[in-house]
């Protein structure tokens, strides 16, 4: 597909203190934050962050990339895991989010996102509905306010 994509092994608790670096160093079209998460305390109180094993970290390295100082201003980031904190990650800075309806998500949704944000054509806005048939579970799994097509990619 000619994409040029770097993937970088990082704890989800550590993602945030590095994101800038490596910001600078690869200078990505597209950055995917993502591990693990799931919700803790019999999945209830879903506006809680305590209720959720990495969503915190996750938000924490959105913030931190839309903080960058070298950052492309039209980054697209994709953020999240299984049952993330959908709402919390959108409101930190994430195009796209994993799990509006707390699900557990397919691993390959994230790349799914990614891969048509970046062969989509940079005068075409791709959203949520152009991409959903691809995702296993559409819209309840992965959803966002949408972003141009893009060309590079860095995966976290």
């Amino acid at each position: 597909m000619g994409l040029k994509a770097f993937v970088k092994n990082i704890a989800e608790n550590r993602q945030a203190s590095l994101v800038s670096n490596l910001l600078d160093r690869f200078k990505p079209d597209i950055l995917v934050i993502t591990g693990h998460d799931g919700m803790i305390k019999n999945g209830t109180r879903y506006n809680d962050i305590y209720n959720y094993r990495n969503s915190k970290y996750f938000i924490d390295t959105v913030k931190q990339a839309r903080a960058n100082k070298n950052l492309k201003k039209d980054l697209v980031i994709f953020a999240g895991a299984c049952q993330s904190y959908y709402e919390e990650l959108i409101k930190a800075g994430a195009n796209f989010a994993s799990s509006p309806a707390r699900i557990l998500i397919d691993f390959i949704d994230p790349l799914i996102v990614a891969e048509r944000v970046a062969t989509t054509d940079f005068n075409k806005y791709i959203t949520i509905r152009d991409i959903e048939d691809e995702l296993r579970d559409g819209e309840r799994g992965v959803n966002g306010i949408g972003a141009n097509g893009k060309k590079k990619i860095l995966l976290i």
